[in-house]
């Protein structure tokens, strides 16, 4: 079987037309719909850092440091065999990082409403995808129907709800995987060629899950205490908190961030326009650039609940204030709503802090006893 790098450069070859994204606000269905691949590229490994650094301050956070290197260095196929890049006002980091950026690649950026609250926001979002609805028609020379609008909302919607399935089995006692196997798996679903491909390979593997369970076995002894990890986004290469939490002997039983379910716990209305029912998904993702974000507390609390967790962890890279200032918000609402144990981690990919950061979790899983 062909590598992804192969069969990517066999795919712009062949005419494909190729789509990258940085964020989970990005709308998928109009990629797909386009008839394009659309890859994310939002850069978890340590390595392009430095070549970020040449161009970026260092005090920035070392999700878009590691962005921006692999970008203006080539490193990254997805980014290079791209036709166009879809970024997104997230944060001011990221705002600069792609005005820096079309100048060597052609880029647009979806301007995000500062809260999902308010029927104007929302509204105005629509406009924001109507916007990237016409730019990939005019970039990539296509034609966006309703009909190929509501087939991408189906074959994703579909996708959402094997992801969902997978992950409510990570209730079960013993915890069947780890959490480090289950972000491989959604973090190699933002890679995938062939989506009913994808779609069976996750049937599959539920199906493993459940004879696992039913067998009586797991990743971790019965009666392991059970973590939930949120905050920013913790991707293969970046899980070095996650690796360390189940190193101490604790389950990760579910990855709310957006390397892990976030992007999947809400479905794309079927019984609406289209457009509109897209545009409504995506701006009611919880993240920590909406103010105010009740969303996250609401979402947060229903999981500690469905997931018997016995603690949450917040990870936030250095540099990202949203993320950072909520984390406060979130433990207040934590303590208030479920009275759940809580541990803040700043970090970033360095494996400098891993002691430091071993012993902090050591002392955090003992407070649960």
């Amino acid at each position: 079987m062909s590598d992804p790098v192969t069969l990517l450069k066999k795919a712009k070859e062949g005419g494909k037309k190729i789509v990258g994204f940085y964020c989970v606000f990005a709308p998928q269905e109009l990629i797909l719909a386009a008839d394009a691949l659309g890859f994310a590229l939002c850069a978890t490994k340590e390595e392009p850092i430095a070549d970020g650094e040449k161009t970026l301050p260092r005090n920035f956070c070392a999700l878009i440091k590691s962005s921006y290197g692999f970008a203006v260095t080539d490193k990254c196929p997805y980014f290079l065999y791209s036709d166009l890049i879809i970024g997104e006002t997230t944060c001011d980091g990221k705002k600069k990082m792609f005005e820096l950026m079309s100048d060597f690649k052609p880029v647009h950026v979806m301007k995000l409403p500062q809260s999902y609250l308010d029927d104007n926001d929302k509204l105005y979002w629509l406009s924001e995808v109507e916007k990237l609805k016409s730019v990939l028609e005019t970039t990539l020379d296509v034609k966006i129907t309703e009909e190929g609008l509501v087939k991408a909302i189906r074959v994703l919607n579909e996708e959402r709800l094997l992801m969902q399935e997978l992950a409510g089995l990570m209730k079960a006692d013993p915890v069947p995987v780890s959490g480090q196997d289950l972000l491989k798996l959604m973090w190699g679903r933002n890679f995938t060629f062939d989506r009913a491909q994808f779609a069976e390979q996750m049937k599959e593997m539920i199906r493993d899950v459940k004879e696992i369970i039913a067998s009586g076995k797991g990743a971790f002894p019965k009666g392991a205490k059970r973590v939930i990890v949120t905050g920013v986004p913790t991707g293969v290469g970046a899980e070095k908190v996650i690796k360390i939490i189940e190193d101490c002997g604790a389950a990760v039983v579910y990855i709310e961030n957006c390397a892990g379910m976030k992007q999947f716990v809400t479905l794309v209305d079927e019984t609406k326009a289209p457009m509109e029912a897209i545009a409504e998904k995506y701006l009611n993702t919880p993240c920590s650039c909406m103010s105010p974000n009740p969303r996250r507390m609401e979402i947060l609390d229903q999981l500690v609940e469905e997931y018997q967790a016995d603690g949450v962890v917040d990870i936030v890279w250095q540099g990202c204030h949203t993320y950072n200032v909520e984390s406060r918000v979130l433990k207040d609402s934590l303590k208030k709503n479920s009275n759940t144990q809580f541990l803040h981690i700043e970090t970033d990919y360095s494996q400098g802090d891993a002691e430091q950061i071993k012993t902090r979790v050591q002392a955090f899983l003992e407070m649960m006893n």
